[in-house]
């Protein structure tokens, strides 16, 4: 991918993307949408760079997460990619070029204050549409929206090595390991699970404390499996092919990639009960996205246990409204009609 822009080709778009050149830690959500949109006639995706979002020639800016933009891994270099956030918001506001935002989650990950929470209101304020993965999430006042489902991973990951039917009694969480994710609760609860049963947690924590934590809480239980570092794709699909369940106790869940990765593998999730969940239930099969009300308890593990026991070898969740060409093309409609108003808009 190069910085030249198609502005002027017939049918031409150049989208800047808020992800820098894929790396083996990218999100696979992203690569995929990289290649979907960039797959379309007449379109061209930029990864990010201070360089080519600042002095490239591109149609549309696409950010994801905007306090990625906003925060450093230091006080100094938090503060340089807050001004040059300034200056980026700036030049798209002169050239009037249109920022659409994926509405991933209904909040940050974790929360925001101070000068933070006040570019990522600015970037807000100056979003012409929002990409909706769902439609239960509120759109803000005067956005344009447009729904495109998060895509599957099915053509990802490479299941040829791993089990088929996963190990009887195999429950297991797979991915980083953050606060709100509510992992220190299932591995304390899973300890009152009876009978035969076991527990992989499986993924790197987000502070060398929380991994302690963990630790302290499996301790005392040989049931419980820890395996606390960065999982490649490879070790991924084993982990979760190995169990029979995979657990997701999010606060909050609204959006969940990790939900989608299981069910590509073809393992059923336990989630909190909410309205998106129970939508999702109805697409892929009841039987695979199994609900919890309230605060995740011991039985709610076993039934969900018992429950993917029940699925017979070589079903699989129904996942055909995930299709990435159809997302690809979805986004390009969408960014043509950030476009539309952007340049119809008096400033």
């Amino acid at each position: 991918m190069n910085s030249s822009s198609t502005r002027g080709r017939a049918g031409g778009l150049t989208v800047q993307q808020s992800f820098p050149r894929p790396r083996p830690t990218t999100n696979p959500y992203l690569r995929q949408l990289a290649d979907a949109i960039g797959s379309q006639p007449g379109v061209r995706v930029l990864p990010f760079s201070w360089r080519s979002a600042l002095l490239g020639r591109y149609d549309v800016f696409h950010v994801h997460w905007p306090e990625i933009l906003v925060t450093g891994a230091s006080p100094t270099k938090t503060l340089v990619r807050q001004l040059l956030t300034l200056l980026l918001v700036a030049r798209l506001a002169v050239l009037r070029r249109p920022i659409v935002r994926t509405l991933h989650n209904l909040t940050p990950w974790e929360g925001l204050d101070g000068r933070r929470a006040a570019l990522v209101r600015l970037i807000e304020r100056r979003t012409a549409l929002v990409v909706l993965l769902n439609d239960l999430t509120p759109v803000p006042r005067r956005t344009l929206s447009a729904l495109v489902p998060h895509g599957h991973y099915r053509d990802w990951y490479d299941t040829s090595a791993a089990p088929g039917e996963g190990e009887p009694g195999r429950a297991a969480f797979v991915g980083l390991i953050r606060p709100y994710k509510g992992v220190e609760s299932l591995v304390e609860v899973f300890r009152s699970v009876p009978g035969e049963v076991a527990l992989a947690v499986a993924g790197k924590p987000a502070s060398p404390e929380l991994a302690s934590r963990l630790q302290e809480l499996a301790s005392g239980d040989p049931r419980v499996e820890l395996d606390l570092r960065y999982l490649d794709d490879v070790d991924l699909v084993a982990a979760v092919r190995r169990a029979r369940l995979v657990v997701l106790p999010h606060r909050g869940m609204h959006n969940s990639g990790s939900a989608l990765a299981a069910l590509s593998l073809d393992r059923p999730v336990l989630v909190p009960a909410n309205e998106v969940n129970e939508r999702l239930a109805r697409e892929v099969g009841e039987q695979w996205v199994r609900q919890y009300d309230g605060d995740l308890d011991a039985a709610d593990i076993a039934a969900a246990l018992s429950a993917a026991e029940g699925i017979a070898a070589g079903e699989r969740p129904d996942l055909s409204n995930r299709e990435w060409p159809a997302a690809g093309r979805a986004h390009v409609e969408a960014y043509r009609t950030a476009i539309a108003r952007a340049r119809g808009r008096r400033q």
